[in-house]
């Protein structure tokens, strides 16, 4: 599967680089995250369950940072496991560029893989939970980020 897009964020460039090396307000973006951990600077350690159609899933997963280009890109990729339900894996490439003083634009390019009880759903299913669910992050970590701004 693979998806990219762009999203403005009203925020300074560097208030939306800070925001997406923090585990805390990542943690209350992500839909359905239980817990997200720094492991080192560049790795994290997530629970997150989720609800694809019928199979609810909590996966357990290692996201890595690289390529890091501070406060402009970064790719992050990572691999997680839902038990029977199944796994994912995946990247992306996010790119930060400013749009003004006050606005930063997003843009993101993801390939992901899947496998087991949620590969056998069918990709509209897939296809459409992945863009809502990243509907939901966008959404939340643009008023997040927004609201941080002094």
């Amino acid at each position: 599967m693979q998806m990219n897009d762009s999203q403005l964020i009203p925020a300074p460039q560097e208030k939306v680089w800070a925001a997406l090396n923090d585990p805390e307000k990542l943690k209350q973006c992500i839909p359905g995250c239980q817990s997200l951990d720094m492991a080192s600077p560049n790795e994290m350690t997530a629970t997150v369950v989720l609800k694809v159609g019928p199979v609810k899933a909590t996966f357990g997963g290692k996201v890595t940072l690289s390529d890091l280009d501070p406060p402009n890109s970064y790719r992050i990729c990572g691999e997680g496991s839902g038990g029977i339900a199944g796994f994912a894996k995946g990247g992306a490439a996010v790119k930060l560029t400013p749009e003004s003083a006050d606005a930063t634009r997003l843009t993101y390019e993801v390939d992901a893989q899947i496998g087991g009880k949620l590969a056998q759903l069918g990709g509209r299913l897939i296809d459409s939970t992945a863009k809502k669910l990243a509907s939901q992050f966008f959404v939340s970590f643009s008023e997040l980020v927004a609201s941080s701004v002094e």
